[in-house]
């Protein structure tokens, strides 16, 4: 297998701790070049950590006997390597509906969802994802988009612990050209994902229209640029988290019942970006995520407790009710 390709998905590893020795790795598979040549890179490597691979794929039903046939690759190619696959399908389209979500953020939330319950049923160690680098510059300008905050504009994590299970992502800093020629140089097969071309999802439309103009009209680095701003940022982020986390559990206590309760006085006397932080902290606590949770959502909390007569109550997405309380906000889960 080429060094070169495999020499930098060792070298990534290695950066972010991703692996240690003897673990057990859940990959991803959606049998498209990401996910394929992620297998593959893990597989070659397989013994510097004494890994033990497993192999998951999810049949979205987004596009019929294409998705069945994407299905029957990913088990056949998990026979040839004497690997085992778990594979599942869900009814994205109609769990979107009735969700009233957008079908990239179900099936996201799906596919992870499948992942973790694979991942604790086997006792996997890591579940490992296919984002390149090309995927990183395209999530930093979707949530640029957004209005995303410090967080969402540091991208995604190379290493990151969702759900009390370790997500990583070995080819982050691999380039969509670097991935398909390794592809090509192992005369390894994969399948192709037609919805991919479809610009009428988010993704596609930055990947096939935002960014060729950004890099024809203003900058032909834009998505080294976008990469290594995201890193940037995430430096700075941890060490905002971990200042927060510290007084977010000086100043809050949880109840028996789960309410959690955080000292108004004292969260009066933190600096702005901190009492941010302290409050996505209560809401993660309760919640576990942050998703639907808006900067117009903040300004309701701001004003909760700075304007707001006390019992006052904010509801937020998700079932959270935010109450002020004399000396106290009080956050609990409906």
């Amino acid at each position: 297998m080429p060094a070169t390709f495999l020499d930098k998905i060792r070298s990534t590893i290695k950066k972010y701790r991703m692996l240690d020795r003897h673990d057990s790795v859940l990959v991803g598979l959606s049998g498209g070049p990401d996910s394929v040549a992620l297998l593959h890179a893990l597989a070659a490597i397989k013994q510097d950590y004494s890994l033990k691979i497993y192999i998951a794929h999810i049949d979205h039903m987004f596009r019929g006997e294409e998705s069945k046939q994407d299905r029957k690759f990913c088990q056949d190619l998990a026979e040839s390597m004497g690997l085992t696959a778990f594979c599942e399908e869900r009814d994205i389209p109609k769990i979107a509906e009735e969700k009233g979500m957008s079908s990239e953020e179900v099936a996201r939330l799906e596919r992870y969802e499948f992942f973790f319950r694979v991942a604790r049923e086997n006792s996997v160690d890591k579940i490992a994802v296919g984002h390149t680098k090309d995927d990183q510059a395209e999530t930093i300008l979707m949530r640029m988009i957004r209005g995303s905050g410090l967080s969402g504009l540091g991208g995604m994590n190379p290493v990151k612990d969702m759900k009390g299970m370790v997500v990583i992502r070995p080819l982050i800093n691999a380039t969509r050209q670097e991935i398909e020629g390794f592809i090509k140089e192992c005369g390894l097969k994969c399948r192709h994902d037609s919805s991919n071309d479809e610009v009428v999802f988010t993704r596609n439309k930055v990947r096939h229209e935002l960014i060729p103009y950004l890099e024809d009209r203003f900058n032909p680095n834009i998505k080294e640029v976008l990469v290594n701003m995201a890193e940037n940022l995430r430096t700075e982020d941890e060490f905002l988290e971990k200042f927060s986390s510290r007084k977010f559990k000086i100043m809050s206590k949880k109840s028996r019942s789960g309410y959690i309760t955080v000292d108004i006085g004292k969260f009066k006397k933190q600096p702005h970006a901190i009492k941010k932080r302290i409050i996505r902290s209560a809401l993660k606590e309760l919640k576990g995520d942050l998703r639907r949770f808006t900067y117009q959502h903040w300004k309701e909390i701001e004003e909760l407790v700075n304007a707001r007569p006390v019992n006052s109550v904010v509801d937020l997405p998700g079932g959270i009710d935010i109450k002020k309380e004399k000396g106290a906000i009080i956050f609990k889960k409906v």
